[in-house]
C-alpha cells in the first residue's frame, strides 16, 4: 500500500509540475486521476481498482471540461511582430531581382530584405504591397493604383 502511494504520490506531483510549467491544461486532468488514485489506494484498494479509478476520473474530468476550456479560449488570435507587416504598404529601396538575390524595401521605417512574390523584377521606388514574412524577408507584389 505504501508503494502505491508513493507511486501516485509522484504521478500527482508530475502532472502538477508539469501543468505549472506549461500553463496549458495539459496535464491537470492525469493529475486529477492521480489523486482519485493516491485516495483509492490509501483506502487499500487493490492496483486494479486504483488503475481504473485514475483512467475514470481523467477521462470523466476530461469530457466534461474540455468543452468549456474551448470555448474560453481565445479565439482572435493578433498578429505580432513580423507577421503584422503582412498587407501593409512598402517601398522599394533596392531594385528587387529574386534571380540576382537583391533587393530591399522600406515597410513603417523598417529597412526588410525583399523578394518579389511574383518573380518580377521590381524597380526601386515602386510602392508594393507586403503579401508574406519569412524570417527576415519580406515577399511582395507591385501595388496597383
Amino acid at each position: 500500500m505504501v508503494k502505491a502511494l508513493i507511486v501516485w504520490g509522484i504521478i500527482f506531483a508530475a502532472a502538477v509540475i508539469a501543468e505549472i510549467a506549461t500553463l496549458q491544461l495539459v496535464t491537470i486532468w492525469f493529475a486529477a486521476g492521480a489523486l482519485g488514485a493516491f485516495i483509492a489506494a490509501a483506502m487499500g484498494k487493490s492496483v486494479l481498482v486504483q488503475a481504473i479509478v485514475f483512467v475514470v476520473v481523467s477521462a470523466v474530468l476530461l469530457i466534461l471540461t474540455r468543452p468549456i476550456l474551448k470555448k474560453l479560449r481565445v479565439q482572435n488570435i493578433v498578429p505580432t511582430n513580423a507577421d503584422g507587416e503582412v498587407g501593409k504598404l512598402a517601398v522599394v529601396t533596392e531594385d528587387i531581382d529574386n534571380t540576382g538575390d537583391t533587393g530591399r524595401v522600406k515597410i513603417g521605417g523598417v529597412n526588410w530584405r525583399a523578394r518579389s512574390s511574383g518573380d518580377e523584377k521590381i524597380a526601386k521606388g515602386t510602392s508594393v504591397r507586403v503579401t508574406a514574412i519569412e524570417g527576415t524577408t519580406a515577399f511582395v507584389v507591385k501595388e496597383t493604383p
